[in-house]
């Protein structure tokens, strides 16, 4: 396992299924699977329950079916899958690195792998779609940014400015000057 790793790599905290009112915790190490349960009841036989803990390395869990399960119906399969890769070894480092490295990354991208990944996850939608990736995309496609592209930017935004053509751009740019001296006027 990759030294530079957290000391934890994955914890989700919540609530059982319906009807249960039962709390839990599942925290995945670099060594061990930990899952906590508090027993929340108005019955009185419950009311003296102690919470629960169960640790187990990772190998132990990959055996161990009945937590697997519990583990399912607690937090739902796609939980339980990456809590398997986790335990095996398989990392998702991508999902680790913050997201302005991912933006410097993504930049060097051509436009049709930048559409592609946008759909991989609602994660790199977001980062695709952001201001700040069309904004250094922008920046390395044109020679210079005038002070109006940059204002059309903060109104359209930096993706809309990449994606229109000079002429409208400079067209943008002239009802833009012409709505701003208009309000200049009318504050005179």
């Amino acid at each position: 396992m990759a030294s530079w790793l957290p000391e934890t790599l994955f914890e989700i905290v919540g609530q059982g299924p319906a009807p249960s009112k039962d709390y839990y915790q599942l925290l995945v190490t670099r060594t061990q699977m930990i899952f906590r349960w508090w027993k929340i009841s108005l019955r009185s036989e419950f009311r003296t329950a102690k919470p629960g803990e169960i640790k187990e390395t990772h190998e132990d869990f990959l055996d161990n079916s009945n937590l697997q399960v519990q583990i399912a119906l607690v937090f739902g399969a796609r939980v339980l899958d990456y809590v398997f890769n986790l335990c095996q070894g398989k990392f998702d480092y991508l999902e680790r690195l913050s997201d302005k490295l991912l933006l410097k990354i993504i930049c060097y991208l051509d436009l049709e792998d930048i559409a592609r990944l946008s759909q991989t996850s609602s994660r790199f939608a977001k980062l695709c779609k952001s201001d700040s990736l069309w904004e250094q995309i922008v920046q390395s496609a044109c020679d210079t940014i005038t002070p109006d592209m940059r204002a059309l930017a903060m109104d359209v935004g930096w993706r809309q400015v990449f994606f229109t053509n000079k002429i409208q751009l400079q067209r943008q740019i002239r009802k833009k000057k012409q709505r701003h001296g208009k309000h200049k006027e009318k504050h005179i």
